[in-house]
């Protein structure tokens, strides 16, 4: 069976290291420096791949072909792509995004290269809460703007996740002098609710990665962000996926299989407050 590649849950491959997947996947293989130390090869024939996964908060290098990467790109069965768009590029929580509408303005030069609005997820990930002016802030009213952008296009699936602040993000923030807010599980869910709301209203898919507790709202599904049946239903030639649960992701995760080919040596220069990765 082939495989599916994950191009990378741990870096921006595509706004920062366009030159470097653009050359392995030219030389057809790569060397990846494991999260937990050691290296693994990884073949990146055509012939072996059954869809590329990309992931990125900016997909212009890829747009604008730079380094050659969308010609390589060409050359592989399936592309699917997973675009964040959080409304918070050029702010102090997302300094080096870019800002919403340069974001909306990659969308439809995107769909015409994925050919197909179901290979494109549009990730309102995170939902963030923070004071400013003695005033709650969150990016939350901005999905009310996104939803009809994305359902004029026939975009359908939007993913998100309320913001988990670890220690090492939280390190992050009080450096900044961001004063984030982790609110109680109620506010979390009540989010959720509005969001369905919008999303009902401009006949958009809801879904939560990796965090049941929003799953199991009304109106929202448990998301696999890599989903085996669905990169073989959207198959040009219908070619077998692995539909087995991806047990290296986190538990509440629920992706099939896949290979990341990013590495947490490749600092991703966003760079948000809030990430994991950083």
């Amino acid at each position: 069976m082939k495989k599916v590649i994950s191009a990378s849950r741990r870096t921006d491959l595509v706004a920062f290291f366009p030159d470097w997947l653009a050359d392995v996947l030219k030389k057809r293989c790569v060397k990846v420096n494991g999260p937990r130390g050691g290296q693994y090869s990884v073949d990146l024939d055509p012939s072996t791949v059954h869809s590329i996964v990309l992931w990125s908060k900016n997909f212009e290098p890829l747009l604008t072909n730079r380094h050659g990467l969308r010609d390589v790109l060409a050359g592989y069965d399936q592309i699917y792509c997973h675009f964040t768009i959080t409304g918070l590029g050029g702010t102090v929580i997302e300094p080096s995004v870019p800002d919403p509408d340069a974001a909306l303005s990659q969308l439809d030069r995107l769909l015409a290269l994925l050919q197909n609005p179901r290979r494109l997820i549009v990730r309102f990930d995170p939902v963030i809460y923070w004071l400013e002016g003695g005033k709650e802030k969150s990016n939350l009213p901005f999905f009310k703007r996104l939803a009809p952008e994305l359902s004029r296009r026939g975009i359908q699936d939007v993913c998100f996740s309320a913001a988990q602040w670890y220690a090492k993000s939280q390190r992050r923030a009080n450096k900044a002098g961001f004063a984030f807010i982790d609110p109680p599980l109620s506010t979390k869910r009540n989010a959720a609710s509005l969001l369905v709301q919008t999303a009902q209203e401009w006949g958009l898919n809801l879904s939560a990665c990796a965090q049941l507790f929003l799953a199991d709202c009304p109106g929202i599904e448990p998301s696999a962000c890599i989903d085996g049946r669905r990169l073989q239903t959207l198959h040009p030639r219908g070619e077998k996926a692995s539909f087995a649960r991806d047990c290296s992701q986190r538990s509440d995760c629920l992706c099939t299989k896949s290979t990341d080919i990013g590495s947490y040596t490749q600092p991703c220069p966003h760079p948000c407050l809030y990430c994991y990765a950083n």
